[in-house]
Parts: C-alpha cells; structure tokens; sequence
C-alpha cells in the first residue's frame, strides 16, 4: 500500500481519493476549513435542478474510509520534484514526501472589480452569479432597497473570452448558469421581467438546449443578443444600463433592478502556485496535462497527475467524470 498525496478536497479531489483508498493511502490537504466550497455556494445544478447540497452529502460521505486522511486548514504553497517522489510544503513550513501526486485544486470566480466600467462594487445593484446563487438558496431575491425586483438583467462573458481582462478562453458554465438561474427566479419571481445579454450562447451539454428553450418558452426568459458598454446608478437605487442589440444594430437604454455579471472560471490561486513550483504550468495559469487527448491526467513530471478545473473551465459532471479517469490512470502507472 503507497502514500499518495491529493491537493484539494473539491468533487475532484474527493472522488479520486474514494477511489485510490481501495487499495493505497491517500492524505486528501485543504487549504479552507471545510470541503467541497465551490458546491456549497450553490443552490442546484444543471441540467436537472438537483440539490447542490446532497451532492455535496454524498461526496462527503465518500470520505468516511480507514485509508482516507482528511487534513483541513492546511494550505499546500509548494510542491517540487524531489528525487524519486514529491516534496510538499504547507503554509507553515512543514514538508511532506510522497511518491505519487495528484492536483486537484479547483478554479475561483474571475474578480468583477476589475470591469469598473460594469459597475461592480461601486453600485450595489450590481452583483455577480455568485451573489445571486445565494440569493436563490436562500430564496430571497431582493433589489437593494429590500424589495421584489421588477426586473433582473444577466450580462454574459464578464471575465472570459475578454481582450481587456486577459482570458480570451470561454468558461464554458456561464451560459448554462445564466440560464438555470433565470428559470430559478421566473419560479419564485413570475412577475419579474428577466433579459439575458449575451455575445452568442453555448450550450456545450446534454439537457443544456432543452434548458434554454424551456426558459424561452415555458417562463418567458428575454435573450438579447448584444453587449453593455456602461452601468450607472439612478436616483431610486435602480442600475441604468447602456448597451446595444447587435442582431437589430439598435442602442439601448433600459433600467434594471439588478445586474447580475456571469464571472467566469479562473485558475485558482493554489492552481497558479503549485503549477509554477512543479513545471506544468500552463496558459491563464492553469495546470499543463501531457496531452489532452490519451493522456489528459498525466503531466510533463513522473508522478504527477491533475484532475479536475485546475487544467481547464469544467462542469461538476465533468469534473467528477475526470476524477474517475484520474484515480484509474494513476492506479495504470502505479502497477507499471
């Protein structure tokens, strides 16, 4: 039985390590004080509405194994090759060896201070998905002055596939989100008007199209092909927007209880760090695999493996699909 190290306790992480502790030892570091952070925050999940919260549940049950050793609050910062195995350093300088790696260390939220043209953190009717997903959990959806908003507005794109913010990749999720919380709210809210600003959707999953035509369809969901140049704030704490319609080429003038900005997927801090530090780092800071398509687990440095959005933008499934993939080719290696 080897020791195998995982960074990063996310579905990834988790569903590795479930899989691995059948027949090795896996040390599972994280660097926050629970697992699971970037499930938590969300209410349901596309495309069947599930309950964010029993995946969660059932992902931590998984944990619960004689072979799994859970180490929260311990922030992995380095991580380098050390004669046949890996050296990790935590926060606090203590050194781990292990012969086997895996990184598993997840995405955070691109930071919407950095759109000062959007509005965000200087109006306070403009928020970002994050925001308004816990506003759906908790199942109130309110307007800055506390009251039902009359009218919510997505914009698309805020952080991805953007010249000025660096990322000129898609996140791959926000479209699909935009569209799931739209639906959320026309559920509790069906006397809000909702318009959803968009450069063009991409639906990339099973169940993804059905989605968006059901939020068309069945509750009344406005999609509006164009861009908003500009946010501004009203005497009535409302947002005034200013954007154009590029299929009607028509500008447009319209006020909004709330803006609600897509952020996209970035490379996590811990992504950016420990990629560095071991060679595999790769474009907008993510992780490198050796090859993307027969060895999409495997990396550049003998013993080390990546799972999950630490490569790339991925959904929950896709994350959890290429845990499983991950812990099999690791356990391929480990027997060669």
């Amino acid at each position: 039985m080897l020791n195998i190290a995982i960074i990063g306790a996310g579905p990834a992480g988790i569903e590795a390590a479930s899989i691995l502790a059948g027949k090795h030892h896996i040390t599972l570091f994280e660097k926050s004080e629970k697992t699971l952070s970037n499930i938590h925050d969300k209410a349901l999940l596309f495309p069947d509405f599930s309950s964010a919260e029993d995946l969660a549940a059932r992902l931590d049950a998984k944990l619960k194994n004689p072979n799994i050793e859970l180490r929260l609050n311990t922030p992995i910062v380095k991580l380098e090759k050390k004669d046949n195995g890996w050296l990790l350093t935590d926060d606090k300088q203590q050194e781990y060896n292990f012969p086997y790696v895996l990184l598993a260390t997840g995405y955070r939220v691109f930071d919407a201070h950095q759109k000062e043209e959007l509005g965000y953190g200087i109006y306070k009717g403009v928020i970002t998905s994050l925001e308004l997903e816990k506003m759906i959990k908790e199942e109130h959806i309110v307007n800055v002055n506390g009251d039902k908003p009359k009218q919510i507005t997505f914009l698309q794109c805020v952080g991805s596939r953007d010249e000025k913010s660096g990322n000129h990749y898609c996140s791959k999720v926000c479209c699909v989100t935009a569209v799931k919380q739209a639906i959320e709210i026309k559920k509790m809210l069906p006397d809000t008007d909702v318009y959803v600003f968009y450069m063009d959707l991409r639906m990339w999953g099973q169940g993804f199209e059905e989605m968006y035509r059901t939020a068309q369809e069945e509750y009344g969901v406005n999609f509006v092909r164009g861009r908003i140049s500009e946010a501004a704030s009203t005497y009535d704490n409302r947002v005034q927007i200013k954007a154009e319609d590029t299929l009607m080429g028509l500008p447009l003038n319209l006020n909004t209880d709330l803006l609600v900005l897509m952020v996209g997927m970035c490379a996590s801090d811990g992504t950016k760090q420990l990629s560095q530090s071991a060679g595999i780092d790769g474009l907008y800071g993510f992780a490198q695999s050796k090859s993307e398509h027969l060895e999409d687990n495997m990396t550049a440095q003998e013993g080390l493996f990546v799972a999950g959005a630490c490569k790339r933008p991925s959904s929950v499934n896709d994350t959890i699909q290429d845990a499983r993939a991950a812990a099999v080719n690791m356990m391929n290696f480990i027997q060669e």
